[in-house]
C-alpha cells in the first residue's frame, strides 16, 4: 500500500527525511487494525520525494505543502473513522518532522482508492476478499 511523501526542499528536518515513511507506515498499519500482522506490515511502503520550492503549487502559487498521498485498494481504511484516525496521524507525524514555521494548512493527506480487483502484488491481481482473506492467514 503505497505512501507518497512529496515535500519542499528545507520543509522536512533531515531527520524527518528518514524517518517520516517508516512513522507513517507504522500509522497506517495501526489505523487499520492490522498492527502485527505479517502479511499487511509486508504490502505497506513508499517513497519520498524531496522537490524544489518552485515545483509545489497551491492555489496557482508556489507554497511549501507537504502532501501525503495514500493508495488503498478499496478495503483499506473502509470507515470514516480509519480514514480519520490516519489523517490525525499522519498530519501529527509531518508537524513533528517539519522546520519551525510550518503551518498546518500546509499539510495535506490525501487518500484514494483502488476498485476491487485493481490491486496487485507481485504479478498478482487481489479482490478485496483475496487480500482479506491473506491478511487473515497471517494473523
Amino acid at each position: 500500500m503505497p505512501i507518497t511523501v512529496t515535500a519542499p526542499a528545507g520543509v522536512l528536518t533531515a531527520a524527518g527525511e528518514r524517518e517520516i515513511l517508516p512513522r507513517l507506515s507504522a500509522a497506517l498499519i495501526e489505523a487499520s487494525g492490522a498492527t502485527g500482522n505479517s502479511f499487511f506490515t509486508a504490502i505497506v511502503g513508499g517513497t519520498v520525494h524531496i522537490l524544489p520550492l518552485d515545483r509545489i503549487y497551491a492555489g496557482g502559487a508556489n507554497r511549501p505543502v507537504v502532501m501525503v498521498e495514500l493508495k488503498l485498494p478499496n478495503i483499506g481504511l473502509a470507515t470514516n473513522e480509519a480514514r480519520e484516525a490516519f489523517i490525525t496521524a499522519a498530519t501529527t507525524i509531518v508537524a513533528e518532522y517539519c522546520v519551525p514555521g510550518h503551518k498546518p494548512e500546509n499539510t495535506w493527506i490525501n487518500i484514494l482508492n483502488a476498485p476491487d480487483g485493481g490491486w496487485g502484488i507481485g504479478g498478482r491481481q487481489y479482490s478485496g476478499e483475496a487480500l482479506v482473506a491473506a491478511a487473515m492467514a497471517a494473523a
